[in-house]
């Protein structure tokens, strides 16, 4: 059993390969073989969990999830714990590993109750084992009931394989009549379990869109099964290599960023050169030689007192043919104009903010991105849902509801690297399984981070990396920052620029 960290690259399957998985494992060994090692493994991590727990409540589903909590409850009550158990199923239609494991619980004395013990405190647990693989809608009736009670216990949660309801591939709840079905409003009896234990394969659900808060720390145990038969349909993300910087060498051997963007105050009124000298700021601290910043504004900077290192120049001084440009921080309606030249001569592109709004508006720049792959130049684009919904002619509900499916399809559409931004940010490239982050939180919802983003992955570039690990190495990087952050210190944009370290 491991703990999944960003620390180990894991690989991520669907669902029917999951299913397909469970299928060969169980016809290669005895029957019911299977359910005993997933029923051992709860129980032990429920053991490591809850040592003193003087009740431990497994509410236990129809099907096999069901049966993977029995079978843990018989381990337990063998093991002198106090186990009760609420079970919804019938024994006349229960599959047949599931009533082996009904038997053995009942064997070893298991208590069951109709209804849920009462007086659980934060030293006793919930084991959430009602709905495992391809729930499809949201539970009613007592299961609904079950899951609330847990939702409301002083008692942690533990949920077998997945909290209940929480789609597998997606990481959304399935839609709730009740609380709607936008994937967005919360239904009461939708779960926030403190640990999950993810049986035979990871699922990339629990690390995305609503995954990160529903299953809490997630736990894998293969059970035995080597997975590598089927092909991971992502891996998550893991630590960059570090780089290495020769000694005889000079600002020029580790790459020249130009940051074009942040419209100025007098074209509109609206300010936002603060996010092209964030992601200057990025790429300088992030171990580019030279950093250059041109600025959309008619008053343009020509120093940076709080950053003398940046040079600023003019767009039409830019030699874009030499340089590793990042574009569109800030760059509002400004970058519109410049776009076609930045796409045809850098040979090293991120693509960020109001230059993606710009590509998502206009099929000519959208064909010179699809181009520039077919010239052999490295482009990376950084979109938050609400870009992507653009970029795809959707919106950000119908990227959120399948982000794996979202970030797949852009790169494959735009012949690119792309970085889908959210909880368990995804990258994507053609060609290979998307990579899922592991790192970052919350505090990364801020202004100005996105900046910071961008301009570190113009660092990685810059510095020689392929898109792809480009992307992955800046993304890995730039969460890991935030978890690293002072709990009693503000976490900005600027101040997270100035901690990067290449």
């Amino acid at each position: 059993m491991h703990r999944v960290t960003p620390a180990r690259r894991f690989p991520l399957h669907t669902i029917e390969a999951s299913r397909r998985l469970e299928r060969t494992a169980a016809a290669a060994l005895p029957s019911h073989t299977l359910m005993q090692c997933a029923g051992l493994a709860v129980a032990r991590l429920a053991l490591a969990l809850a040592p003193h727990a003087r009740t431990i409540w497994i509410a236990c589903g129809p099907g096999n999830n069901g049966g993977d909590g029995l079978e843990a409850a018989a381990h337990l009550q063998r093991w002198g714990q106090h186990p009760v158990v609420t079970w919804l199923g019938d024994e006349a239609s229960v599959p047949e590993d599931a009533r082996a494991s009904l038997a053995r619980a009942r064997s070893a004395g298991v208590t069951f109750s109709a209804t849920p013990p009462a007086g659980l405190g934060p030293d006793d647990l919930c084991i959430d084992a009602l709905l495992g693989l391809g729930a499809a809608r949201a539970p009613q009736g007592r299961m609904a009931d079950w899951l609330r009670t847990m939702r409301a216990s002083p008692a942690p949660v533990l949920a077998v394989d997945l909290p209940s309801g929480l789609n597998a591939e997606t990481g959304n709840f399935a839609p709730d009549s009740i609380a709607g079905d936008d994937h967005t409003t919360p239904g009461s009896w939708q779960i926030q379990a403190q640990n999950t234990l993810s049986l035979l394969s990871c699922k990339p659900g629990l690390f995305t869109a609503h995954g990160r808060d529903a299953a809490g720390t997630v736990w894998f145990d293969d059970l035995g099964v080597d997975g590598s038969a089927e092909p991971a349909c992502a891996w998550t993300n893991s630590i960059p290599p570090r780089i290495h910087r020769a000694h005889a060498t000079h600002k020029g051997s580790h790459g020249d960023v130009a940051v074009i963007g942040g419209e100025g105050l007098n074209r509109r009124g609206l300010g936002m050169t603060g996010a092209a000298l964030l992601a200057a700021s990025a790429a300088l601290h992030g171990g580019a030689g030279r950093v250059l910043v041109s600025l959309f504004d008619d008053g343009a900077m020509t120093l940076d007192p709080a950053l003398p290192e940046l040079m600023f120049r003019r767009f039409e001084a830019l030699d874009l043919r030499q340089l590793t440009v990042v574009c569109g921080c800030g760059g509002g309606d400004a970058v519109r104009p410049v776009l076609p030249q930045v796409l045809s001569q850098s040979p090293r592109l991120v693509l960020d903010a109001d230059a993606l709004n710009a590509i998502a508006a206009d099929t000519s720049l959208r064909s010179l991105v699809q181009a520039r792959a077919r010239r052999g130049l490295a482009t990376v684009l950084t979109p938050h849902p609400l870009e992507a919904g653009r970029l795809l002619g959707s919106g950000s509900p119908a990227v959120q509801s399948d982000r794996l499916a979202a970030v797949r399809r852009l790169a494959d559409d735009l012949a690119c690297t792309v970085v889908l931004k959210g909880s368990g940010t995804l990258i994507a490239t053609p060609g290979e399984a998307p990579a899922l982050n592991l790192t970052g939180n919350a505090r990364l919802g801020t202004a100005g981070t996105g900046d910071v983003l961008a301009g570190l992955i113009g660092a990685r570039l810059a510095a020689g990396a392929a898109p792809f690990q480009a992307a992955c190495a800046a993304v890995y990087q730039h969460g890991e920052i935030a978890d690293a952050w002072p709990p009693d210190e503000a976490l900005t944009a600027g101040a997270m620029a100035r901690r990067l370290r290449d």
